[in-house]
């Protein structure tokens, strides 16, 4: 597991890489605010939204989940906490007005950037709001 790359995974560049080239700029590796332990893989402080791009089978996708033929029991366990320690990281957060948005790998891309897109415009993003069409607040 020690192999397995907590960071600048390929759907991770995917997404980064989408929104930067429509002018979004972000943060990357950021911890949680209260949990210095846990970090969200594109993070809007300004906007206070922490974006987590998950792995289908570490964060047990309801769609692409499947058990593993050895050890099953540690498996299990192992992916039932993941799913719990996710949980965890997203109620705090949210206490202290964040949004966190939870996106799956094998979503595309251009799905994926919609809902960032969309959680962003919700929360005022100047940004966010030209590309849905709406009008952007004046900052007078």
């Amino acid at each position: 597991m020690l192999a397995q790359r907590s960071r600048d995974t390929v759907p991770e560049l995917a997404l980064r890489r989408a929104l930067h080239a429509l002018g979004f700029r972000y943060r990357v590796d950021l911890p949680i605010p209260i949990m210095r332990r846990r970090r969200a893989d594109v993070t809007f402080v300004k906007w206070q939204t922490a974006v987590f791009v998950q792995g289908c089978f570490w964060h047990a996708c309801p769609q692409h989940q499947h058990a593993p033929v050895h050890n099953r029991e540690w498996w299990r366990e192992k992916l039932e906490g993941n799913v719990r320690r996710d949980a965890d990281t997203d109620a705090h957060p949210v206490r202290l007005g964040w949004v966190p948005l939870r996106l799956w790998e094998h979503e595309a891309v251009d799905a994926a950037v919609g809902k960032v897109v969309e959680v962003l415009a919700s929360r005022g993003h100047p940004r966010a709001l030209r590309i849905r069409g709406e009008a952007v607040p004046s900052s007078r």
